[in-house]
């Protein structure tokens, strides 16, 4: 009989921590919790989930079998990031994967104590959201979805090498696409390249201000800037009205109707962010983990976009997105 007691109190001491946990008791679970915290469904931002939870499940970690992936989706609007970021820092989540910048700045204004990893910061310092991006120092690191501007830049003026003025859109609350702007204009200056500046506070001034920018200029470059990207087809549609070419930072954007690009391939974004995660479920600090960042990106092309403007594809650059990129027809 004491053995049969004994069996039922241990019973229900594993129930007991087992409700707690889910409830947000305890901390330490026998399955993990990541929490995803992200700004919007886009389909770069997308792809960047999809290549966390695929390297998730191939580094042997299976939503619903043994870890728990808390998805929570702003829809664009800003203001869900707090409540969002507080829910998964309530409900004791292990790691909070957060995608774009804002997600991210959410996430860490909510703990200074649950490990996070981004997923796709442009310039995590000067984000605020670390120390340093060699050695971050607190509870934050992750991976940059800084662009390749220089080779961008360099592909502009293939396209148009007699380009007299290029222009850059941006919005200026989005500090990813700050930060793409200020290394556009440094290597627009060294490279000798006639820059000029637009900026927008939110997806409604786009219209107008694209406009604008149209009529001043040659061509237009917009660095990584998910509100731009989430509102892409109507700088498509005032580009193609005024027969002007867009080079964006994005695959999905050229896919929408820039021209072309180098883009960092957004699903290994996303793997190389599951790597870390899986690093820090198994002990690793993030004070202890560089920034990472995707020094080449993929050449995109967009033949459709090209015969619309009359534009002469470079040829070396047609071979290269045909072998090693993508072309959309």
């Amino acid at each position: 009989m004491k053995r049969m007691y004994t069996l039922i109190a241990l019973l229900l001491a594993f129930l007991g921590v087992a409700f707690f946990s889910e409830n947000g008791g305890l901390v330490k679970r026998r399955v993990p919790r990541v929490g995803v915290l992200t700004l919007m469904h886009h389909p770069a931002l997308d792809q960047i989930y999809k290549g966390f939870v695929d390297e998730l499940a191939r580094e042997g970690y299976h939503d619903g079998k043994n870890i728990q992936i808390e998805y929570q989706n702003a829809n664009g609007d800003q203001s869900n990031l707090k409540t969002m970021a507080s829910k998964l820092v309530n409900d004791n989540c292990n790691v909070i994967y957060s995608i774009t910048t804002p997600a991210a700045q959410a996430a860490a204004n909510s703990t200074s104590k649950i490990p996070i990893v981004l997923g796709a910061v442009t310039d995590p310092k000067g984000a605020g959201l670390v120390k340093n991006n060699r050695h971050p120092g607190g509870n934050i690191s992750g991976v940059s979805d800084q662009s390749p501007i220089k080779e961008q830049l360099n592909l502009v003026k293939e396209f148009m090498p007699h380009l007299k003025t290029l222009g850059v859109i941006y919005t200026s609350s989005d500090a990813s696409a700050v930060a793409g702007h200020h290394q556009i204009q440094q290597e627009c200056k060294k490279m000798g390249i006639r820059l000029k500046s637009y900026s927008i506070a939110n997806s409604n001034d786009l219209n107008q201000v694209s406009e604008q920018m149209l009529q001043e200029v040659d061509a237009v470059v917009v660095p990584t800037d998910n509100t731009i990207a989430g509102a892409m087809q109507t700088l498509v549609k005032n580009a193609n009205a005024a027969n002007k070419p867009v080079f964006p930072a994005a695959a999905s954007m050229v896919k929408q109707g820039g021209l072309a690009t180098y883009s960092v391939n957004q699903y290994q974004l996303g793997v190389r962010g599951a790597k870390m995660t899986v690093a820090i479920l198994k002990g690793k600090k993030p004070a202890n983990m560089p920034i990472q960042y995707v020094r080449h990106g993929d050449p995109v092309l967009n033949l459709k976009q090209a015969r619309r403007l009359h534009i002469q594809v470079p040829k070396q650059f047609e071979r290269e997105a045909k072998m090693k990129g993508e072309i959309y027809q």
